[in-house]
């Protein structure tokens, strides 16, 4: 070998051997001390094919065995601590939102058995077939892994403590599930010392973005080995998501957002549907102001929003309405665990089981939303059947992948 030829090699392993150097210590020391201009550059010339391929098979084993270390402890330094608040057993909720979106802390006990009859498995494979059936086509489907853009990833939260990844759905238990995560991942503390009980853990921190480690973050973390972390993770760790009745959720999502006061929706969702749908103008600058002058959007008035093609032109749905395979690309990631909402006591019990984990946390007792299917044809009854049979098209993926029965009570004459 040239001696030329052996300086670039010798040149390539030390500058490959610097750049792990770095995500070790970054990984255990957290971004919190780089400055953000420090994000790995794109990668400059590379060896000859053969060497690369080399170098890739290197480069994953020696990520495996950093994930390895990472499932024993997780660096302390991405625990962050909140603003001291007087936490109680369970949130403290104003009497609308108790009634708009149904609480019950009643408890009950989860059933302790095994999968009732195969369901998991039932689940997940109807999930495959359906991936792998060219016939069954919706936008997204056939795209890999890779192709997903990174600010697409950011619903993927990440348990490097135990090897869990969990990919939220608002609308579908998320908050309480988030609390699991913090407690499983130690991510945030309280007066010094990790929260234990998931519902100690305030909504305002439970919903922020710097609270979770999320896919999306890798880049800045990992520079150009991210998607090979991300995939590494994918394979050893055990992923999950919730899903629901999407007629439902859409349902819930309305109650929450529109019949609600909240500020930011209000402002960027409900004036423009009231002034595009409901011919409002000269419309109150605050939610507070519009309910007092009986200014609401209507569910009309949102199904509409959900049908214009304008809207998806502007920019993607908000992710409480956004459809769940555009969120947690169920096609393109292997799911281990399906759960459903409308299961959840039993599937919560068996997920924490299949973790590992019953023995350290429990999920917030009973959790019940009083949005449930039979209200589907009331809140329907307004809705023209064209728009219906629309909505159904625009959702009809969730509905098969996840084993919903299509409507027919809301979708014929």
């Amino acid at each position: 070998m040239s001696k030329s030829r052996l300086f670039r090699l010798w040149l390539v392993l030390g500058s490959v051997f610097m750049v792990l150097l770095i995500i070790v210590y970054w990984d255990n020391v957290g971004t919190a001390h780089f400055y953000p201009h420090t994000a790995f550059p794109r990668p400059h010339p590379t060896p000859a094919r053969g060497a690369q391929e080399e170098l890739t098979a290197d480069v994953d084993a020696f990520l495996q065995k950093l994930i390895s270390g990472l499932k024993q402890s997780a660096p302390s330094d991405r625990r962050t601590e909140p603003p001291s608040a007087q936490a109680s057993a369970r949130p403290v909720l104003s009497n609308a939102e108790e009634s708009v979106r149904g609480y019950d802390w009643s408890a009950r006990d989860a059933q302790q058995g095994p999968d009732p009859g195969g369901q998991q498995a039932e689940r997940r494979r109807v999930l495959r077939g359906l991936c792998a059936n060219a016939s069954f086509v919706f936008p997204t489907k056939e795209r890999s892994f890779d192709d997903i853009p990174n600010y697409e990833l950011n619903h993927l939260i990440v348990d490097d403590r135990h090897g869990v990844i969990y990919c939220y759905v608002p609308k579908v238990a998320c908050t309480n599930w988030k609390r699991v995560m913090i407690v499983l991942s130690e991510s945030l503390l309280e007066r010094g010392a990790p929260y234990r009980d998931p519902l100690r853990i305030p909504r305002e921190h439970v919903h922020n973005s710097s609270t979770h480690l999320t896919f999306n973050k890798f880049w800045r973390r990992y520079g150009k080995f991210s998607r090979h972390l991300m995939k590494i993770k994918l394979k050893k760790y055990t992923k999950f998501l919730f899903v629901r009745d999407p007629f439902v959720r859409l349902i819930s999502a309305f109650r929450s957002k529109f019949q609600l006061e909240n500020e930011e929706f209000y402002r960027k969702f409900a004036v423009p549907m009231l002034t595009m749908y409901a011919n409002r103008t000269g419309l109150p600058a605050s939610v507070s102001e519009a309910f007092s002058a009986g200014l609401k959007v209507s569910f009309a008035n949102f199904i509409q929003y959900l049908l214009d093609p304008r809207t998806e032109r502007l920019a993607p749905f908000n992710e409480h309405w956004r459809q769940v395979h555009r969120l947690c690309h169920p096609c393109q990631i292997d799911y281990d665990f399906v759960g459903k909402l409308e299961t959840l006591d039993q599937d919560a019990a068996q997920l924490l089981r299949l973790l590992k984990v019953d023995g350290l946390v429990r999920f917030p007792p009973s959790y019940r939303n009083r949005t449930a299917s039979s209200w589907e044809e009331g809140w329907f009854a307004s809705i023209p059947l064209a728009w219906r049979r629309q909505l159904y098209k625009l959702y009809e993926a969730d509905f098969v992948l996840f084993g919903y029965p299509k409507p027919e009570n809301l979708l014929r004459d």
